[in-house]
């Protein structure tokens, strides 16, 4: 099978399939996988299955590139990332900056990325209120000094 016919699984597996429990550990599943130890360059193809505990993060594309030096990961190909909780990313190509914890993510042609967010109640009870008239303070007696305008006497014309 060829790379362009290759279609990765819709939903990877629910937990992470080795690793030995390590949280940390990424797990990558694929058909073809090859790291050039000069270039800090692996590469998957083929069914590319991804599994990061730590983070909640699992997803499919048809190839990944992991760049150690630069800590960044490139998925292609059908991309489709799932987070612990309910959001989810579906591209054409994300790239995934570790150390800022930051997709990027691009559509197919003529198509737009789809992202779907899910709000945990917390966040909504902690959102400030909508700016709006704000509370007065009790109406206290008026201080005589602090009028700004006196009320001059009426002059006899």
């Amino acid at each position: 099978m060829s790379l362009s016919q290759a279609q990765p699984q819709t939903q990877p597996q629910a937990e992470n399939p080795a690793a030995g429990g390590d949280p940390r550990a990424v797990t990558l599943l694929a058909d073809v996988q090859e790291a050039n130890a000069l270039t800090g360059i692996m590469t998957a193809t083929g069914n590319v299955q991804i599994f990061y505990p730590l983070k909640g993060i699992t997803a499919t594309a048809i190839q990944a590139q992991y760049f150690s030096r630069e800590r960044r990961m490139v998925l292609t190909g059908n991309v489709v990332i799932n987070q612990t909780g309910g959001n989810s990313i579906h591209g054409e190509r994300v790239t995934y900056l570790l150390d800022e914890e930051r997709f990027i993510v691009a559509p197919k042609a003529s198509e737009q990325v789809r992202s779907v967010y899910v709000i945990p109640e917390e966040e909504e009870k902690a959102k400030p209120a909508p700016a709006g008239i704000p509370d007065l303070p009790p109406e206290s007696k008026p201080d005589p000094s602090d009028r700004l305008i006196e009320t001059l006497p009426r002059s006899a014309n």
